[in-house]
């Protein structure tokens, strides 16, 4: 991760901007502030940036709005800031292609950590596809997966995933058959650490279910095995 990676920050609390502002720029970041929804896409499509911190509730244009149509055009990692408790939004949040969330009011430090583990995890990604061999395919079933070119295809047809889905259905199929915990998944997938009542993993492999579907004979591809993790069923 550079000293110099550009975040978009879009939170209408004018405190609150400013204190992250002044935490991210302490950590070498150089950022950017939206103050309603309507101006944080207008920011979001007219440049590039390395990761974006977006509140959902918003002035103007909601974040899942402004969610909805950066992921139109875009993959910039998104960061989400959601009410305590709101589970429906953190929800929709990661249908929608969220990377990560924290509820608010959360620590500004949280958040810094946060964007870090987001671009540390873009950072593996990208060396994962330069050093990933041409033959370096995992099959299982119907599923095909090639991290070289972080492709995934399900009977044939391209599955759209978003990057931590990727990494989620790499890691059940390489170890199929084997109960992954949600630690393990957590740092795979996220690059960092679980933490307490964090549900964001179990948050991704319910999108990830939904979009491999169940195997032909309707039984389910991944197994939630209750207080310990998820494993991928091998036939």
């Amino acid at each position: 991760m550079g000293a110099s990676n550009n975040i978009l920050l879009i939170e209408d609390d004018q405190g609150l901007n400013e204190l992250l502002t002044e935490f991210l720029r302490l950590e070498d970041f150089h950022v950017t502030s939206a103050f309603d929804g309507a101006e944080g896409i207008e920011k979001a499509l007219a440049k590039d940036y390395d990761a974006i911190v977006l509140d959902i509730m918003l002035p103007k244009v909601n974040g899942l709005e402004v969610l909805k149509q950066l992921r139109n055009s875009k993959k910039t990692p998104v960061l989400m800031l959601t009410a305590r408790g709101d589970e429906v939004d953190r929800i929709i949040g990661f249908e929608m292609g969220a990377d990560d969330y924290l509820p608010k009011p959360c620590n500004p430090r949280e958040i810094v950590a946060r964007i870090k583990a987001i671009l540390r995890r873009v950072d593996m990604d990208t060396q994962d596809i330069q050093s990933s061999p041409s033959n370096g395919l995992i099959k299982l079933d119907d599923i095909e997966v090639n991290p070289a070119t972080r492709v995934a295809t399900l009977s044939a047809e391209v599955l759209d995933l978003t990057s931590t889905e990727f990494n989620l259905l790499e890691s059940l199929l390489t170890n199929a058959g084997s109960v992954l915990s949600k630690e393990e998944l957590t740092e795979t997938a996220l690059g960092r650490k679980l933490t307490l009542y964090d549900r964001s993993v179990d948050m991704h492999l319910s999108n990830l279910r939904r979009k491999l579907g169940p195997f032909a004979n309707g039984d389910p591809r991944i197994k939630t095995v209750r207080g310990i993790g998820y494993l991928y069923v091998a036939n």
